[in-house]
């Protein structure tokens, strides 16, 4: 198994960490592992040295983004696996009815009905933010027990999110062609 990036910083697993911790790790590592306070070491420590830094920023880039930090860890749980990404149907059903406004879009432009989808998009959106809030906050302080529930949670708001993204690139292009 791949390093565990929390490990590597001495963090506890988190969908919100302390920003500032995270990169303040990430700096005194940087500097730790540099490749230039290396140039006289073993060849071997050289390169070990350089997959350390590899890692480091590797691990920074991916706690540090809210969307990759989540798929890291719900990846690192096994619940991202292909064929498996199953939604609740009134969900679909809803992501159903815009995509079937978008392709309308496509053959009669409508400014109007672009803003009404883009609306309702952001309010699902904000719904789903809202929602998942408290379980992400509360994570972190779950019995070990209880997560693997929080995290199911979580990876159908990861799931609904994603579809919802798709949904706002498809209204981006209809605002270019306006």
């Amino acid at each position: 198994m791949s390093t565990d990036y929390f490990e590597f910083y001495g963090l506890p697993e988190t969908f919100q960490p302390d920003a500032a911790a995270l990169k303040s790790k990430y700096y005194a590592l940087s500097r730790e592992y540099h490749p230039d306070f290396h140039a006289t070491a073993s060849p071997e420590r050289q390169q070990e040295i350089l997959q350390l830094a590899t890692l480091n920023t590797n691990a920074y880039r991916t706690l540090a983004a809210p969307d990759q930090r989540m798929a890291y860890i719900l990846n690192r749980h096994g619940l991202l696996e292909e064929g498996k990404q199953e939604l609740p149907p009134d969900f679909l059903m809803e992501v159903m009815e815009l995509n079937e406004q978008l392709m309308e879009l496509e053959f009669e432009p409508d400014p109007a009905a672009v803003q009404r989808v883009e609306h309702e998009t952001q309010e699902l959106s904000a719904t789903l933010d809202a929602g998942i809030e408290p379980v992400l906050a509360g994570y972190e302080g779950l019995p070990v027990d209880v997560r693997p529930q929080a995290l199911q949670q979580i990876r159908t708001y990861y799931l609904k999110k994603r579809y919802l993204l798709r949904i706002h690139e498809s209204l981006a292009k209809f605002a270019t062609r306006s």
